[in-house]
């Protein structure tokens, strides 16, 4: 999990991203995207990614969330959300961003093939734009990590759910 910021240049303003990415299949379970970026986001985020993981449930097991310590993060707060959802939270040493590599390799693909590219000129088109984008990266862009494939389709193929879409790639 870590943050990304983007500019809206219509607005003079900056806003936030949280994303949590699943390292199995590199698939952004899902994101925060505001004005603003609090211990509630993040502990909230933390909430809807179990959730959609199905992981939510007591006797599940649990996964391990790696941040920064940036101060969303090293918050009393993000601790007793870990402590209350039973999740081990394993803060990277500072200035080692190499420790969350995945996410930082994500957040170089969101700067090079969304953010870096494209000129906002209001919160809502750039809310528009990065939903897309995020759609489009979890569903479309292929990771050579993968087997050529998206993360979604990876997912699905390593836990046996319906592969009707899968394309067939030469």
């Amino acid at each position: 999990m870590d943050i990304k910021y983007g500019y809206i240049e219509g607005e003079d303003k900056f806003f936030y991203l949280l994303n949590l990415i699943d390292i199995f299949d590199r698939s952004i379970i899902d994101y925060h995207m505001g004005l603003h970026c609090e211990v509630k986001d993040a502990a909230a985020l933390l909430r809807k990614c179990l959730i959609r993981r199905n992981l939510f449930e007591e006797g599940s097991k649990k996964p391990v969330i790696r941040t920064d310590n940036g101060p969303q993060f090293i918050s009393h707060k993000f601790n007793e959300c870990c402590e209350e959802l039973k999740i081990e939270h394993e803060r990277i040493p500072v200035k080692t961003p190499n420790k969350n590599a995945h996410v930082e390799s994500f957040h170089r693909i969101l700067e090079d093939e969304c953010l870096g590219i494209n000129k906002f000129e209001s919160y809502a088109e750039a809310y528009k734009i990065v939903n897309e984008f995020m759609e489009f990266y979890n569903n479309k862009r292929l990771h050579s990590s993968l087997r050529f494939m998206a993360p979604h389709e990876f997912y699905n193929l390593y836990f046996g759910e319906n592969l009707t879409n899968i394309q067939i790639r030469v």
